[in-house]
């Protein structure tokens, strides 16, 4: 456990050498964050209040064909919002990597150069977004147990595929083809641990949470409104600012990760036997 623990921080501080070299690489997920919940709210709002959310959060057998479709909207436009924004934040720290000092400009240039590509793999993943939720759904227990590894299986074979479309270009299906093999050539078949950093992060929240909460009754005990206020709002952007931090170092990260699996340098940054640590041969 102390071992992980401290493999983990190595990453996270490694990733966070990058990021206070390029503070602007922070934009990415704040943008992305706020996209996400703007398309969220043009979903779900007019369905609430038309009455078709209730098909849409049906379980099981009851939701609707209009849920699935209506899902795989929803799916479509939010992964083309994150992965958009995440190839930006890659592509940004790709360019650090290599040496160079990147802007944010810089990472919307290289977003969008692949947003051909981008769109395809959204509806990809859309696509077994759905399938997984229709199996899920109709397949009883053993369909749920088929759909939580189903969906494994897929965060693992997918996990350089943002940093393959930057970096080579390649169609959705054949990113995903490529992401699986980096990661069979490098690491083996059998992922183990992932990149570590949910482990520290996980740590933040569990000391940000009771301590924002004590805050908040503290300031309730005051009875003060402004007093309240100030504690919920400090509360909430601490949480927000950590798991913002956590996303750009995450995308960092997996720029890393496939620099090593490529055999390229990974900058002074990251050591390569850290990187490897994180991963383990089947």
């Amino acid at each position: 456990m102390m071992q992980r623990l401290t493999n983990s921080w190595q990453l996270v501080k490694a990733s966070a050498a990058v990021l206070r070299a390029d503070k602007e690489l922070l934009v990415f997920p704040i943008v992305s964050s706020i996209a996400a919940l703007i398309v969220s709210a043009s979903f779900f709002v007019p369905a609430w209040i038309t009455g078709f959310g209730q098909q849409v959060m049906e379980r099981n057998a009851d939701r609707s064909i209009g849920g699935y479709l209506f899902l795989f909207a929803f799916y479509l436009v939010q992964y083309v919002v994150i992965f958009y924004f995440n190839s930006a934040l890659v592509g940004a720290a790709m360019i650090r990597l290599d040496g160079g000092d990147p802007t944010v400009s810089d990472g919307f240039r290289v977003a969008s150069s692949h947003l051909a590509h981008i769109l395809g793999y959204a509806a990809m993943a859309a696509t077994v977004g759905v399938a997984l939720k229709v199996l899920a759904d109709r397949g009883g227990r053993a369909g749920q147990t088929i759909s939580r590894f189903g969906g494994l299986g897929w965060t693992i074979a997918t996990a350089l595929v943002v940093p393959v479309l930057v970096n080579e270009g390649l169609g959705p299906m054949a990113a995903v083809k490529r992401s699986t093999a980096l990661l069979k050539q490098t690491w083996g078949e059998q992922l183990a641990g992932g990149l570590g950093m949910g482990f520290v992060f996980g740590l933040a929240y569990l000391v940000a949470i009771p301590v924002g909460v004590i805050a908040i009754i503290g300031a309730a005990a005051t009875e003060s409104v402004v007093m309240i206020i100030a504690a919920v709002v400090i509360f909430v952007l601490a949480i927000l600012l950590i798991g913002l931090v956590q996303g750009a170092l995450q995308g960092i990260y997996t720029a890393a990760v496939y620099r090593y699996a490529e055999g390229q340098r990974v900058g002074g940054y990251f050591p390569p036997d850290l990187v490897a640590a994180a991963f383990r041969a089947k």
